[in-house]
């Protein structure tokens, strides 16, 4: 009989030789059997590296390599399966000298599959596929010599490198096509699916061996061994002979019935008849195993797989399909992978009702604490929201909070109670940073809870560089990059099993998506948005748990993962209580240039910039006009003149000299030329004046040669220095720093998302007590204010999905793994390739001085010689040269222009809203007012009767007012621009200045008058005098004073509330409260 392998004769004679030797040996030397098929895999991965032409890191091991094409998109997770069992398996033949005929017999079957794949997409693609017949068993072990065998092995391994080098590459994106089209053709056997199940149960912590632990071996449960027992008999009459495929075991408990078929069969379908029909016919001798009975069921749990990973497109034929038989309500559903044995057993132990009930009875006075948490309102109902949302049913929740208003602290709330009434037996806490993990893992040992125990002295917590997690693990920290190498890199050892967490929580989930042309720490694995957002994804849903996301900006994305917020805070809510400051209505600047454009008639000659020489060189002639508007300004046209006009403006309202009382200026680049240019605009204009140019700083990735310490260290000295009080950068927002002393943005560039933009004005939204910050200021010479006002803030991030040289570049700079760095490596490599054809003659005379003589392909050579990391220093030390490379037209030409056109201010004014001039604004403020007075019902109140007013219904007014365009500190600073007098006043002062013509008075004035009326007119005791001063204190921050609100904020709470407080007056305490805020608006405005 002809070898299986034969087909594979004429394009890669090497595999049919290892197969045809493989089956040969089978029954009578199942070790060389087992090495062959191990040397099936291993030749396979080496010519897909040679026939993409991809580079192999010097020292890469056999799982480093599966890795890479893994990565690359030419390899599935059952080739990865079939792959890491071929080679761990001829690793223990050689090693061990281990044999197993069984084993031998599963391995050819896939082995013969994986070649028929590589015929298919690297050989004849219109070979059709055959089942594999296994040849019939040989009576003796045949003489052979070896070291012939191996001679002749070696020389077909050398001639088919020889012939995969000769053949010329095809595109990336074509492979990658025709591999995943033909991987999911791949007919799997049940012979694969049970060998694959086996691993899989494996992984996990079971012991599973189809042929050898079964029940017709003699295998039965044990103490202390948690074992997948196969062909367990029943008393079914349904499938074959009433025989399981596997029973699992937790010592002597029976806790799982799983059915294993071939790849074909819908899996749901198993579930319905074997699956629901072995649990209600366990034999009466096992009854010793049984847990308890439900209903019909003996057994709690049911499983059907069929071996293939879990696909959404092809949900009923794929996955492991799981059935709780405890409760008739439950139906089957589709899990990512296996539960562990601690895990079945953590859920047969769990009591979601008990849990839920003690969520509901626990009370919230431990996180109010003011010597622990001391959570604010809206943290409280934060956790209140995704509680209810939790016992309602919910598995997906989002949570919206601004930026700055203590998102990790009310995960840390929520953490406590969540473990405290076991709910939820293991929290996992993802992020996509490690700083940010980092920062919780601080929180997370720092914040007193119960009995001045922090949660890290309460529970067992594993930290980020923690990969595995034990039974006493409540808590694991880890960053979505180490999730997704242990999921969906995992090279066949332990992996993750889906019942680890019962609880998800996702820290930045908008970050799961790229905001601008960074994408941070783990972009090395990921080149786009779609890719990266599939793996984020993969790992997010891998695991059998609820999750709950914290975002700052909902992005169209994270609502599509987990619905729209159960709970939102916004960022205008946040200012309107007082927990973060607001920007004030945005400086315009407008200069003759901005106003009128630069152009340039037919026939001119214009200057290029050269930004490798440094040379700026004229043109031949325009052959037609060409012009500028703003929003080219600083990218397609360099125009010195402009940015001098405008920084010339702004640096009037700065003290660089006084950042204790002024605060801090973080100004926002177009790249790092343009940055160079401001620092040096800067330090020009305040060298007369003598300020140190320390003071001024250039902060982007490019500092100290690209260093990150570096970068990090000035970072480190913007926030906690003295120097620099001026920050010029490009990506500063990336990084998650907050510098509460910022007080000033500069947008010198234009950014086309909203969300990005939201982000960056995050970065000055922090309250900062120590300079009695108040608001902050946005300077925006360029329009980015104007062309963002009316967008969506929930409008998806448009990005380019190709990624440039310095992209690259600065994610390979932030990358320790070096099989990662590799990816990178070889993109950077690739995209060079590609670039190389169409690299016009001045362009390749700058790259040959750049790279000492080099010619491209003899760079790329030199490249591909190096290891990782001194590849890595490499490519790092010709970031000019990657630049000059990026910022080249294919055509050789660059609109890169340098205006000498002078340029001067014509005016500097605020943006409030629809309304040109301060003037407009408040009078169509008081119009809103006037039109609106009888709509809306606090309106009215705040004219006619204040005393009346609550502070929700202040906090809604203003809300309705913020909708409206109508914003305190705008108002205040259009009063000051009308008036030249500084003014602070109160939304309500505002009110019923516009509305009945009451004086204008600062809030802090209104209210010290109010208590001085009210002081003279009772002699009060010392004692009342200290709560009228609690009071003054009160309203200076929350503007509103009632009887309720002794009883309900914290302030007045602790102190014995609304009962104590009255008796210290002589129960007169509601008159006197009365009489005070009859004082706060006796104001002399007529009657609306």
């Amino acid at each position: 009989m002809a070898s299986n392998f034969a087909f594979l004769q004429n394009e890669f004679p090497v595999l049919s030789n290892f197969g045809e030797l493989a089956e040969k040996y089978y029954n009578t030397d199942s070790n060389s059997c087992l090495m062959k098929l191990g040397m099936i895999g291993e030749t396979i991965v080496n010519l897909m590296f040679t026939y993409d032409r991809i580079h192999s890191p010097e020292g890469s091991t056999a799982v480093d390599r599966i890795r890479i094409l893994q990565n690359e998109g030419l390899l599935t997770r059952d080739l990865v399966d079939i792959l890491h069992e071929l080679r761990k398996k001829r690793n223990k033949a050689v090693h061990e000298n281990y044999s197993s005929v069984e084993d031998s017999k599963a391995l050819l079957v896939m082995a013969y599959s994986l070649c028929e794949w590589f015929m298919q997409t690297y050989g004849d693609w219109n070979y059709k596929s055959k089942p594999y017949v296994l040849p019939e068993a040989m009576g003796e072990k045949t003489v052979v010599n070896k070291e012939l065998e191996k001679e002749n092995e070696d020389q077909l391994v050398v001639a088919a490198e020889k012939v995969a080098l000769d053949t010329n590459p095809i595109a990336k994106s074509e492979r990658q096509k025709q591999a995943k089209k033909i991987a999911n053709q791949r007919q799997k056997s049940e012979v694969e699916t049970r060998y694959m199940v086996d691993e899989q149960l494996r992984q996990v912590g079971w012991e599973a061996d189809t042929e050898n632990l079964r029940y017709s071996k003699g295998t039965r449960p044990e103490k202390g061994r948690n074992i997948a027992i196969a062909e367990w008999p029943t008393d079914s009459n349904v499938g074959k002979k009433g025989y399981a495929d596997y029973v699992l075991f937790v010592g002597l408990k029976m806790v799982a019935v799983i059915e294993a078929k071939a790849e074909h069969k819908d899996i749901p379908s198993v579930i319905d008849f074997q699956g629901k029909d072995y649990p209600k016919n366990i034999r009466e001798e096992d009854k010793i195993y049984l847990i308890k009975q439900w209903g019909d069921y003996k057994v709690p749990f049911t499983f059907a797989t069929n071996g293939r990973p879990y696909f959404e497109q092809y949900k009923t034929k794929s996955g492991v399909w799981c059935l709780d038989l405890r409760s008739r309500e439950n139906i089957p559903r589709a899990l990512r992978g296996w539960m562990s044995p601690s895990g079945i057993i953590e859920l047969l132990e769990k009591d979601i009702a008990e849990g839920n009930k003690a969520l509901e009875e626990m009370p919230y006075d431990l996180l109010k604490d003011k010597d622990g948490l001391n959570l604010r309102e809206y943290q409280l109902n934060a956790i209140k929201a995704t509680e209810k949302a939790i016992i309602d049913g919910r598995k997906e929740i989002l949570i919206a909070m601004a930026t700055g208003t203590g998102k990790t602290r009310t995960v840390l709330g929520m953490i406590y109670r969540f473990l405290k009434t076991n709910r939820f037996k293991r929290i996992l806490f993802l992020v996509d940073r490690t700083s940010l993990g980092e920062q919780a893992q601080d929180v997370f040992k720092e914040v007193k809870l119960e009995d001045l125990m922090t949660l890290d002295e309460i529970y067992n917590i594993k930290e980020l560089d923690e990969k595995t997690i034990d039974k006493e693990t409540r808590i694991h920290v880890s960053t979505v990059q180490g999730m997704v190498k242990r999921v969906l890199y995992n090279d066949g050892g332990i992996m993750p099993a889906v019942s680890d967490y019962d609880l998800i929580i996702i820290d930045e989930a908008h970050r799961g998506y790229i905001l601008d042309k960074e994408m941070g720490e783990m972009e090395s694995l990921y080149r786009d948005q779609r890719e990266y957002q599939s793996k984020y994804r993969s790992v997010i849903e891998y695991f059998d748990a609820t999750k709950i996301a914290l975002t700052a900006t909902p992005a169209l994305q994270t609502t599509e993962i987990f619905g729209q917020p159960v709970f939102k805070y916004t960022y205008r809510e946040a200012v309107i209580e007082g927990y973060l400051v607001d920007h004030d209505a945005p400086h315009h600047l407008e200069t003759k240039l901005s106003s009128e454009g630069i152009h340039y008639k037919k026939g001119e000659k214009i200057q290029i910039y050269d930004p490798i020489t440094g040379e700026i060189v004229n043109s031949e002639k325009l052959n037609d006009e060409l012009d500028f508007e703003i929003d080219q300004f600083n990218r397609q046209v360099i125009t010195r003149p402009f940015n001098e006009a405008v920084l010339t403006e702004i640096a009037r309202d700065i003290d660089p000299e006084n950042p204790e009382e002024q605060g801090k200026t973080l100004i926002y680049a177009v790249d790092d030329n343009h940055a160079d240019m401001i620092v040096d605009i800067l330090r020009n204009i305040y060298h007369d004046t003598g300020v140190d140019n320390d003071a001024i700083l250039k902060i982007t990735g490019s500092i100290g040669g690209g260093n990150p310490k570096k970068v990090q260290n000035a970072i480190k000295k913007f926030k906690n220095e003295r120097y620099p009080s001026i920050a010029v950068t490009v990506d500063l927002l990336t990084t998650g720093i907050d510098v509460p002393e910022i007080t000033t943005l500069v947008f010198m560039r234009r950014v086309k998302s909203r969300i990005l933009f939201e982000q960056m004005l995050g970065r000055a939204t922090r309250l900062c007590p120590a300079i009695k910050k108040t608001h902050f200021e946005i300077y925006d010479p360029v329009g980015v204010y104007d062309a963002l006002q009316d967008v969506n803030t929930m409008k998806p991030v448009v990005t380019n999905p190709s990624t440039s040289f310095t992209q690259l570049l600065d994610g390979i700079k932030q990358e320790d793994d070096e099989i990662l760095m590799q990816q990178c490596i070889n993109e950077i490599v690739g995209k060079l390739q590609r670039k190389k054809k169409n690299i016009d003659k001045k362009t390749m005379e700058h790259f040959v001085s750049m790279t000492n003589g080099m010619a491209v392909d003899e760079f790329i050579f030199e490249i591909q010689q190096c290891k990782p990391m001194e590849a890595k220093k490499r490519l790092l030390g010709y970031y000019n040269m990657f630049k000059l490379l990026q910022e080249t037209k294919t055509n050789g030409g660059r609109s890169v222009v340098v205006s000498p056109e002078p340029d001067e201010l014509i005016e500097h004014s605020r943006g409030y809203g629809n309304g040109v001039k301060p003037e407009d604004y408040l009078d169509s403020f008081a119009e809103y007012i006037k039109t609106n007075m009888n709509d809306i019902i606090a309106l009215k109140v705040v004219c006619t009767k204040p005393v009346d007013l609550t502070r929700d219904s202040l906090k809604n007014l203003m809300l309705t007012l913020d909708r409206a365009g109508f914003t305190t500190q705008q108002l205040n600073t259009a009063v000051s621009e009308l008036t030249n007098e500084e003014i602070a006043a109160d939304i309500i002062s505002l009110i019923r200045r516009y509305a009945i013509g009451s004086p204008l008075i600062s809030h802090e004035v209104r209210i010290r008058n109010a208590v001085e009326k009210l002081k003279k007119g009772h002699n009060f005791s010392k004692q009342e005098l200290s709560w009228i001063k609690r009071m003054e204190k009160y309203l200076m921050e929350e503007s509103v004073l009632n009887t309720q609100v002794f009883d309900e904020d914290s302030r007045f709470k602790a102190q014995g509330g609304f009962s104590k407080i009255n008796r210290i007056f002589q129960n007169n305490l509601e008159s006197i409260v009365l009489e005070l805020n009859e004082y706060l608006y006796d104001d002399g405005g007529r009657t609306a």
